[in-house]
């Protein structure tokens, strides 16, 4: 049921994918309600695989792809359409790469998820908490939803747009800027915990023998 969840929220991203190159009309702001209802459903699939004691290696990998699939294809999107600049959707591509690589071969290779993999306090803290998790799930889900609103809002409702539409767009890339911020900051504790895991092999000088 969890992954059938996980699965679900792709097709909806196809959808919200789709809305987001249509010409700006009312049926353009239920981009923001599909989008919402993906951050929702991101964490319900955890809450029903554990509720259901469906929780699995697969599961906990399909939901971080679900994940990396849904926000790097906004991101994209938003880029291609010159909503963000270029480096925003770049740093999530390479930063994701990077740390799910990382965790993925690790979860693998020692059969736990990818979250309990975390050894020391600041990384649990920063990567694995929940506080933290949700705040970044957050202002995702909220510069997508304020990125959805930028082209209908002003082409539907222009009188509405002439007085709250500077808010809108302040508090937009706010949550884009934070989203950045709190990218790098989970991302950092990871390739950290790595490193030095794996220094020996790293400063090991080709040829020479463990």
């Amino acid at each position: 049921m969890a992954n059938l969840v996980t699965l679900s929220r792709l097709l909806v991203l196809l959808v919200v994918v789709w809305l987001f190159y249509q010409p700006p009309s009312p049926w353009s702001f239920a981009t923001v309600f599909l989008i919402v209802f993906m951050f929702i459903s991101d964490g319900l699939d955890g809450y029903i695989a554990r509720k259901r004691n469906e929780t699995s290696l697969f599961g906990a990998l399909f939901d971080i792809a679900g994940d990396r699939i849904t926000e790097l294809t906004l991101w994209i999107v938003a880029a291609d359409i010159d909503l963000v600049p270029i480096w925003v959707p770049l740093v999530f591509i390479m930063r994701g790469v990077i740390v799910d690589t990382i965790r993925s071969s690790n979860a693998v290779a020692e059969g736990m998820a990818p979250f309990a993999l975390m050894r020391s306090p600041l990384g649990k803290l920063i990567v694995a908490g929940k506080f933290v998790r949700t705040l970044y799930a957050v202002a995702k889900a909220a510069a997508f939803a304020g990125l959805a609103l930028l082209m209908p809002f002003p082409a539907v409702l222009p009188d509405w747009w002439a007085r709250i539409g500077g808010v809108v767009t302040t508090l937009t890339y706010f949550f884009i800027y934070l989203s950045v911020a709190l990218c790098i900051a989970r991302g950092l504790p990871v390739i950290a915990e790595f490193v030095s895991a794996q220094k020996h092999d790293i400063l090991r000088r080709p040829g020479k023998k463990h």
